[in-house]
């Protein structure tokens, strides 16, 4: 059985190993899919009829032709084939297609989802932990329409973004 690295199953050169390079040269060709992958879609079943080298897709959950047996893999084309690297949580890639970044999860991959404890543009926290719900205005001595309905679009606002319970 060939030894591979931990993370990335790159495949290892063994002491005494004849034609060490073709190993180093795999190697090579799945760390140039893995690092800083950029892919052309995720979930695709079928591999493209005429892709170029260099191009890489999340295959889906019931590959089809070359791509069989490799669910949930990262496949890119290169010069000799397609090459499959197996992904893992907390895995990032740059979807091309939706221009936006895919994180791989437990579940798969989720697509265009940030998480994060706190949002700070330019040393300012504009967003932060969901506060609790905020009752709605209601009646008092005196009411004043404007004003209430102002209230309420903040509040709903605020809701709709998630930033205190409804």
């Amino acid at each position: 059985m060939e030894a591979t690295s931990t993370r990335l199953l790159m495949p290892m050169m063994e002491a005494g190993q004849a034609q060490k390079e073709r190993t180093h040269n795999e190697a090579l060709a799945m760390l140039d899919l893995a690092v800083q992958a950029v892919v052309r879609g995720i979930g695709t079943q079928t591999p493209p009829a005429d892709p170029a080298t260099g191009d890489a897709w999340i295959v889906g959950d019931a590959p089809q032709g070359a791509w069989t047996g490799h669910a949930g893999m990262l496949a890119g084309w290169t010069d000799g084939g397609w090459r499959f690297v197996a992904t893992r949580p907390g895995w990032r890639v740059w979807d091309a297609g939706q221009q936006m970044v895919a994180t791989r999860t437990a579940a798969g991959w989720e697509n265009g989802v940030v998480r994060a404890a706190r949002v700070v543009i330019d040393g300012t926290p504009v967003v932060g932990a969901q506060r609790p719900a905020i009752a709605d205005p209601a009646a008092g001595d005196t009411v004043d329409a404007p004003a209430r309905t102002a209230i309420m679009a903040i509040l709903e606002a605020l809701r709709t973004h998630g930033m205190i319970a409804r």
